[in-house]
């Protein structure tokens, strides 16, 4: 007897960055009163749950990822009967919804931290990272921020240092102090008792840094210019030995409270990103999967090579995901342009695997150039050709002023792409061949289609280097989606011999049988086909 699958294997993920998604005061910032005003366009656009950057109290010094208390609401987004509402309101609709969990880091306003620093002698001095000067007066070690500088900040009134991986407003927590620990699993017992269905957990495999305190190795290939984040090896500061104890730790946390799912934010080669999943399959359910984000490279032989080799190192039993874009990176239609965008959209929601789509890239929107006076994002004032407001502008909802995000007259918190009178929900909704129209196809069919779901994986290698095609499985089903990844026209082969039967194109122009000796795509055109 097969095993029937969980939701978040066959299901869909959105995120949403509250901030930019619907403004439902008429304060120029998006809210959660706003997002429960669109969740019937979430039902409909056919997605299965939603994962909301972090709402928590924060000054803001990152945006949220600097957390004054895990257990409440910033007013800006609400309060937190808002957030039980949403919770009610999306379940009414078949909507789960999966919380940011940012267990790295506290933001020095805690009252944790505020307890900590006063004294090195206060009961929760040991919950965060302090250390003696060096013997200059100078900081620990080497280790630098991700936000550039010194990982270090001395403080005055202990004369110790606290480690800060982010912002110096962003003390990193001391995670292995047994009683924190317990504190931060009791944080993800109170939102799984208010029906949260799972947690993203922010920079996961950073939770650990070397009891050493030795410094990392520089980067040989880092130049003036480059992000501050990757002028060092991590050796020290990144999936450290001790980790997997506390995955395993979080996850049973969350199988206190059944069907939960647990993703983990984690930046790292493949055949290590695999040993989050657990040797028992008992850490994170989806260890990210950020290659089709972090690639320098959009070419098929490429991405199907990536794959394939990730398909092959998944261990036994562990199901796949894949992510086109987030907040921190570019959006996918700026990368790739609108019509490659479109043939990737059709990759993200035909592989196996669970997928997760960012807000606003099922409308193929694209990076909105923000002026430096108005940038939001310390890693951008600190560096503008790495900033992240780009990518979090707000979400198009019609062709009216500010785009239906914000009332008229509005300062919206980061300015509206100048795309958006004609590209945004409402137009896209009456365009059969829109973006938006491709996406919820796409969707649509995921759902009907076990195949898609639920089915096995088969790369199809191509003599045509600009083509990717494979095969998805389902007992007596199969489908053919095949990819291209050029300018011009392409023919595809080899492929199954016979006839297929186009069920969709990236084009939306064309369902028809097809010869599959002589399949011909147009310019960066995806097909998915009934064999």
């Amino acid at each position: 007897m097969t095993q029937t699958p969980s939701w978040w294997q066959t299901g869909t993920i959105y995120q949403i960055y509250p901030r930019s998604f619907m403004d439902g005061n008429g304060d120029g910032i998006g809210d959660i009163p706003g997002i429960i005003s669109k969740l019937d366009y979430l039902r409909w656009l056919d997605v299965d749950a939603i994962w909301l950057s972090p709402i928590y109290p924060s000054p803001m010094a990152d945006f949220g990822y600097d957390i004054a208390d895990y257990t409440d609401v910033h007013p800006i987004f609400g309060k937190l009967s808002d957030m039980e509402q949403l919770i009610v309101e999306a379940h009414k609709r078949d909507l789960k919804v999966i919380l940011d969990f940012v267990p790295n880091h506290t933001s020095d306003e805690h009252p944790w931290f505020q307890e900590s620093r006063s004294s090195r002698d206060n009961p929760r001095r040991d919950w965060y990272m302090w250390h003696d000067p060096a013997s200059d007066g100078g900081p620990p070690n080497n280790w630098t921020s991700f936000f550039g500088g010194s990982a270090w900040q001395f403080d005055e009134q202990t004369g110790q240092y606290y480690l800060h991986m982010f912002d110096v407003k962003q003390p990193d927590l001391n995670w292995r102090n047994p009683d924190m620990r317990e504190a931060m699993y009791n944080v993800l017992r109170f939102w799984l008792e208010r029906g949260i269905d799972g947690f993203r957990v922010d920079v996961l495999w950073m939770l650990l840094k070397d009891e050493q305190l030795r410094d990392n190795p520089q980067h040989p290939d880092w130049k003036p210019g480059d992000p501050p984040y990757l002028r060092q090896e991590g050796r020290y500061t990144e999936d450290q030995p001790g980790i997997h104890e506390i995955v395993r730790e979080m996850r049973k946390t969350l199988d206190e409270f059944g069907e939960r799912v647990f993703i983990g934010e984690i930046y790292l080669p493949i055949h290590r990103l695999m040993h989050y999943y657990g040797e028992m399959l008992d850490e994170a359910h989806l260890p990210f999967n950020f290659q089709f984000v972090t690639t320098p490279t959009w070419e098929a032989r490429t991405i199907q090579s990536m794959v394939h080799e990730y398909e092959e190192a998944l261990p036994e039993g562990a199901w796949p995901n894949w992510v086109l874009g987030n907040h921190d990176r570019p959006r996918v239609a700026s990368r790739l342009g609108r019509e490659q965008a479109r043939a990737a959209q059709m990759l993200l929601l035909t592989l196996r695997g669970t997928p997760t789509c960012y807000y606003g890239d099922e409308l193929g929107m694209q990076d909105v150039a923000i002026p430096l006076e108005m940038m939001h994002d310390p890693q951008g004032k600190d560096n503008p050709a790495n900033g992240r407001d780009p990518n979090r502008t707000p979400m198009q909802w019609d062709d009216t002023p500010n785009a239906g995000f914000s009332p008229a007259g509005i300062q919206t918190w980061l300015p509206i792409a100048l795309d958006y009178q004609n590209n945004n929900v409402a137009a896209e909704q009456q365009d059969p061949r829109s973006f938006l129209t491709l996406t919820r196809t796409l969707l649509t069919l995921r759902r009907a289609l076990p195949a898609l779901s639920q089915g096995t994986y088969q790369t199809l290698d191509q003599d045509n280097a600009n083509c990717f095609a494979f095969l998805r499985e389902h007992e007596d089903t199969r489908y053919l989606v095949v990819l291209n990844f050029a300018e011009t026209e392409q023919v595809v082969k080899p492929l199954p011999t016979g006839q297929g039967h186009i069920i969709l194109s990236t084009y939306l122009d064309r369902e028809e049988d097809v010869d599959l000796a002589h399949l011909q795509l147009r310019a960066h055109e995806g097909c998915l086909i009934k064999l």
